[in-house]
């Protein structure tokens, strides 16, 4: 019923055993959104390494919304794995209070969503250093190729599970992951998808809705199509332009990226064939 799903599954569980397997490693940690990727990834690592072995940290700050808590725990809870929740708020505080005088009164921007991405990073880091298990990524290849994410924030981690699979691709994961019972709360694969990090952030607010970028990316990548090719078929022109130079601006930042599991022929990498 899914061929195409299903063969990503099994790929991406079997690419995470066996690189836990080299590096000597049998527990994982991430963290827990309530939004539909971190959801996909738990049911992919749990089918991996045992829901023993996996940990959710659960990172609150004052722009997360309390559904997505309660997903989250919701998530955890069904799929019986331990976590703990550490609200950021107070953290957050301290650096905007430290920084205020090297920011001299500045609006907020950017700069403070990066923060919280990589406050959360840091308290991932400390507990797999102090448990002695690895950090996995939950950012998706949509995502990935359009520059949508943080350095040293939500781009950190040991393994990026994700990272070859469209958005689109997630959520057909969820409803395989979800076909013989209901492992990923309704609420997640429905909501709007957001990384919190702002007042009402929606994806959309900087992204394309993902069911029209994701066939523009994949014609891109994995079909080496022209921009100026796609623009002649058709495609809006401000949308290719859109994406074609957020992959060119965020090309740095593949370059730094942690090791990803593969499931297509074009993963993405530093050099690009769309250049």
């Amino acid at each position: 019923m899914y061929p195409k799903v299903e063969h990503n599954y099994q790929v991406l569980v079997a690419g995470i055993k066996r690189f836990f397997g080299d590096a000597g490693k049998t527990s994982a940690v991430l963290g827990l959104s309530g939004g539909i990727d971190s959801a996909v990834v738990l049911c992919l690592v749990a089918d991996a390494l045992g829901k023993e072995h996996v940990h959710g940290l659960m990172m609150p700050s004052p722009f997360s919304t309390v559904h997505s808590l309660t997903d989250a725990i919701k998530l955890a809870e069904q799929a019986d794995i331990s976590y703990h929740v550490i609200p950021i708020d107070s953290i957050y505080s301290r650096f905007l209070k430290e920084l205020a005088p090297v920011f001299e009164h500045s609006q907020p921007d950017t700069c403070e969503e990066n923060i919280q991405a990589r406050i959360r990073a840091c308290l991932l880091m400390a507990y797999a250093n102090k448990k002695d298990c690895l950090l996995l990524n939950t950012t998706n290849k949509s995502e990935l190729a359009m520059g949508y994410g943080t350095l040293y924030g939500d781009l950190a981690g040991a393994l990026m599970v994700l990272a070859d699979v469209y958005k689109t691709e997630v959520y057909e994961l969820a409803t395989f992951l979800n076909s013989e019972k209901n492992r990923i709360p309704l609420s997640i694969i429905t909501k709007e998808p957001s990384a919190e990090l702002r007042a009402n952030q929606k994806d959309s607010d900087s992204l394309p809705p993902y069911p029209v970028l994701d066939p523009l990316l994949h014609a891109l990548i994995e079909e080496g199509q022209s921009p100026d090719a796609l623009i002649a078929k058709g495609e809006p022109k401000e949308i290719v332009e859109q994406a074609v130079q957020a992959m060119r601006h965020s090309a740095f930042k593949r370059l730094q990226l942690p090791p990803l599991l593969k499931v297509s022929q074009h993963p993405l990498l530093s050099k690009d064939k769309w250049r």
